[in-house]
């Protein structure tokens, strides 16, 4: 444990960064994980958004950022499953 005021202060903020950075991380790679699993080009704008979020906020290094981006953009796309439902009428 820090004995000097300014070293527990900085513990603190270090603390609460942390914790801020394990949400921000964990959410990105839940991103990630949706979007590998079921790859539509709304889920993949939606990972490239939070992963670059991620390097602003320092949470991921750049070339790491760039990496992932680019193993999502080469996963087959697939169609969003948008059904539309046909009625049919009964003629009397």
């Amino acid at each position: 444990m820090p004995v000097i005021r300014s070293a527990k202060k900085k513990l603190k903020v270090d603390r609460k960064r942390e914790s801020s950075n394990k949400k921000a991380e964990s959410f990105i790679n839940f991103i990630i994980k949706k979007t590998q699993t079921k790859p539509t080009p709304g889920n993949i704008q939606e990972a490239f958004k939070a992963i670059d979020k991620g390097v602003k906020k320092d949470i991921f290094h750049k070339n790491k950022a760039a990496r992932l981006k680019s193993r999502l953009s080469k996963l087959p796309l697939k169609k969003s499953s948008t059904k539309t439902k046909t009625t049919k009428k009964s003629v009397k």
